[in-house]
């Protein structure tokens, strides 16, 4: 798969260092997969969920170092890109609002 903005993430783990390590691994994992459908992702990331936001459209959450953050994807299997949309600390991802904003 092809992370669009990795620079995002590499952002992400600079403001949240804790989760540097995940967030670092999550990248190369996802680097790695093919996935063509959610239940490839979900072999990969057993605790991946799928949500659907405001707009209507259909993300990932991925469980980043240990549960304490929340990294909000968009997963385009036919074309093998994932969107790194949202990293929440899991206080904000349990409010809700975020989905709000998708």
């Amino acid at each position: 798969m092809r992370i669009i903005k990795p620079k995002t993430i590499g952002d992400w783990a600079r403001i949240h260092a804790v989760a540097g390590a995940s967030l670092a691994k999550w990248m190369v994992v996802v680097k790695a997969a093919r996935w063509t459908e959610f239940a490839d992702l979900r072999r990969t990331f057993s605790s991946a969920d799928q949500v659907r936001v405001a707009s209507g459209r259909t993300v990932v959450v991925f469980d980043i170092a240990g549960k304490r953050f929340r990294l909000v994807g968009a997963v385009h299997y036919v074309t093998g890109l994932v969107f790194a949309l949202r990293f929440l600390t899991h206080a904000e991802y349990t409010k809700d609002r975020w989905k709000d904003d998708l």
